[in-house]
């Protein structure tokens, strides 16, 4: 009987084509089948805006935009973004020119220690392109996904509120 080295020993596993336009730039990708989007984005890309957070889907850190639509990338499989528009806090700004909810998060000190910001923003501007959030009232309950462990959220309330008719005039809540 032969004895099997380490490497023979580990199974191999398929990587999967992955194709999606990220932050307004077509790219291609393989993946493991397993591969959470905020793992690709973080560990592969380099995209550390977005963060890690619980890594169950409860904090919101990880918050970016699927076709428009807000998503825990930490819950979300690369592979289940093959084709779409993906938008991190990375892509929200135009060159030098920030979006018009980052710039409400600044003015209206939306932030202290500043971990969950990317992922409030994003949410943020999801929440715009969802089109029902008018009141405050509205705002607090459709952003609850999204923890602050500072307390800054009559700041981020006040932001979203002032960066809403902004970001409508853009067409959309997402990038430019």
């Amino acid at each position: 009987m032969s004895a099997t080295t380490p490497e023979a020993a580990q199974p191999t596993f398929a990587r999967h084509p992955l194709r999606l336009t990220l932050n307004a730039q077509d790219r291609q990708f393989e993946v493991l089948p397993w591969t959470t989007l905020l793992d690709l984005l973080r560990e592969q890309l380099d995209l550390i805006g977005t963060k890690k957070g619980c890594d169950h889907g409860q904090c919101g850190a990880c918050t970016v935009l699927l076709n428009g639509k807000r998503v825990n990338a930490c819950l979300t499989l690369a592979v289940m973004c093959d084709g779409g528009e993906l938008i991190t806090i990375e892509g929200l700004a135009t060159g030098d020119e920030l979006h018009p909810m980052q710039q409400a998060f600044i003015k209206h000190d939306a932030f202290q220690c500043g971990y969950c910001t990317p992922g409030q923003i994003c949410s943020a501007v999801g929440l715009v392109n969802e089109g029902r959030a008018h009141t405050p009232d509205e705002i607090r309950e459709l952003m609850s996904g999204n923890l602050c462990r500072c307390g800054a959220y009559s700041n981020i309330r006040d932001a979203i509120e002032e960066a809403l008719p902004a970001c409508l005039q853009l067409g959309q809540g997402g990038g430019r």
